[in-house]
């Protein structure tokens, strides 16, 4: 059996050791042993059946290949089976940081449905695990590694055809969100959703996570646009589910309960999305305030008098730090910063932009401004989607994802400044803010063990604050490995139960994304 040569991190969009500032504890909050109610037999989430050899130093069998790897080998074309350890090593973490991720024994970068078929049937048959991958940006250890299983890479399948006439696009998961709108735009049309990292993040990963982004306050999530898939469930059956209609009510709409399943229920192989017109230019609106409760409370006033096409928060930390690296002239002294985006065109959409001004000048911003200039606003958003890595320079960064409702957006953002300061621990809060969506990200220096153990409790906390203000752990990352002690929590026994009874039914031998999600 033959393995890959290592490929360029810009093909894989993995990076080929931990990224920089990963965590070298558990995870903020990760209890010492499962959390209350974790599943023990196979059937519930883990694979048992089969333990991997181990080479001191080096991946998990990866010196010695057990014959189940090469009757997986026979079973791929040649070159889709990777067992090199220095190219499994690239496959092992994702952007999340999260520490400690396993080392499996191969990787399949699959370019087929076919393909991947065949190895969900060899995985069962041996009851290995499999952890599905797209681009590997997961921010919430979704796509980490597990000690002894297969990565399943889709990076390969990166196919996009765009029907205009239908308008849909339809993709495979390798596809990165970029090539999307892309491709839709070739064409006039234009697919919506649009997370930060859109640049990197694969149709896949937004599917497995039900991602959103800056627009979705105003036109949805990925799960709005998805009209049907293409799915591999673990023992090797393609289902198709939903299809090219933009209505359809034939028994149960299975295709939603993928999105967002994070790769737990089935790999998806294909996706058919639906697209729409390109929006009119949009008119941008930018306000400082002199503290994020202010700027809190104006997004609660804009979102009760008109519907943003985008509505951003960055608070004095985040602002210092975009500014530190892109010099745009940004107000360092302001307490926030909000940048609006009204895209209804015409006077509909200058009366729009209107009402936002006035929302953020009655709600006591210093300086508001107004643009229609395409290029002068796309400066602010890029801005705001420059707020992670800028912070990022600043130290090791637990990125949360937490939401509450709109009127309980002061509250959250306040609070979580007096988690910064209670814990001694510095947060920078940006966020989706017209839907309530914010990602308070926990800066310290992993080399200090009391500074790391202040923003673990800091993370905990911000995730108590968002429940208790009736939100969510998660808005779009998903719960990965990161959210997991908190999930009861929020969905309480009852549906906790029910969610891993239906886990069972798609996946009984639990070899999907172990660890992950529920």
């Amino acid at each position: 059996m033959t393995s890959d040569a290592a490929v360029p991190a810009s093909e894989t969009g993995a990076a080929t050791s931990a990224p920089p500032g990963t965590p070298t504890s558990a995870p903020p909050g990760t209890p010492t042993s499962a959390p209350p109610g974790t599943p023990t037999s196979a059937a519930a989430g883990t694979a048992t059946s089969w333990t991997a050899p181990t080479t001191t130093g080096t991946a998990a069998g990866t010196t010695d290949p057990p014959e189940i790897l090469e009757e997986l080998a026979w079973a791929l074309p040649a070159g889709t089976l990777v067992t090199d350890p220095d190219v499994v090593a690239g496959y092992r973490c994702d952007r999340s940081g999260s520490p400690d991720p396993g080392w499996p024994v191969a990787v399949v970068r699959a370019a087929s449905t076919g393909e991947v078929q065949a190895t969900l049937r060899w995985a069962s048959r041996h009851r290995v695990p499999v952890v599905p991958r797209g681009a590997g940006t997961s921010l919430a250890g979704g796509s980490m590694a597990v000690d002894g299983g297969v990565v399943l890479s889709t990076e390969r399948m990166r196919a996009v055809a765009v029907d205009a006439a239908a308008g849909v696009a339809v993709c495979e998961p390798g596809a990165l969100n970029a090539e999307v709108k892309a491709a839709a735009a070739a064409c006039g049309l234009w697919y919506p959703p649009d997370p930060s990292s859109f640049e990197i993040c694969s149709i896949g990963g937004n599917v497995a996570t039900n991602a959103g982004g800056a627009c979705c306050v105003k036109y949805g999530v990925t799960t709005d646009y998805v009209l049907g898939l293409q799915v591999v469930l673990a023992d090797g059956r393609a289902l198709r589910l939903g299809g090219r209609t933009v209505k359809d009510v034939a028994g149960y709409d299975l295709k939603r309960l993928f999105v967002g399943s994070e790769g737990t229920l089935g790999v998806v192989t294909e996706v058919t999305l639906r697209l729409r017109p390109a929006p009119p230019p949009a008119v941008t609106v930018v306000a400082t305030f002199p503290s994020v409760g202010a700027a809190g409370r104006a997004v609660s006033a804009i979102a009760a008098a008109t519907r943003p096409a985008a509505l951003e928060l960055m608070d004095a930390t985040a602002v210092r730090a975009v500014e530190q690296q892109l010099r745009m002239g940004l107000d360092t002294g302001c307490g926030a910063l909000l940048v609006g985006r009204a895209d209804a065109g015409g006077d509909r959409g200058r009366a729009d932009a209107a009402a936002m001004a006035a929302c953020c000048e009655d709600g006591g911003a210093t300086e508001v401004l107004a643009t229609d200039d395409p290029d002068e606003g796309e400066q602010f958003m890029a801005a705001r989607r420059m707020a992670i890595p800028a912070v990022e320079r600043l130290g090791t960064v637990l990125i949360e994802d937490v939401g509450v409702p709109l009127p309980a957006v002061a509250d959250l953002v306040e609070g979580v400044a007096g988690v910064a300061a209670a814990h001694g621990t510095t947060i920078a809060t940006i966020g989706h803010a017209g839907d309530g969506n914010f990602h308070p990200l926990v800066v310290f220096d992993r080399r200090d063990p009391d500074a790391t153990a202040r923003a673990e409790r800091a993370f905990g906390a911000v995730m108590d604050l968002a429940l208790a203000l009736g939100g969510t752990i998660t808005g779009e990352h998903g719960v990965g490995t990161l959210k997991r002690p908190w999930l009861a929590s929020q969905l309480g026994d009852d549906v906790l139960d029910l969610q891993r009874r239906i886990k069972a039914l798609f996946d009984p031998l639990g070899i999907l994304n172990p660890g992950k999600g529920i």
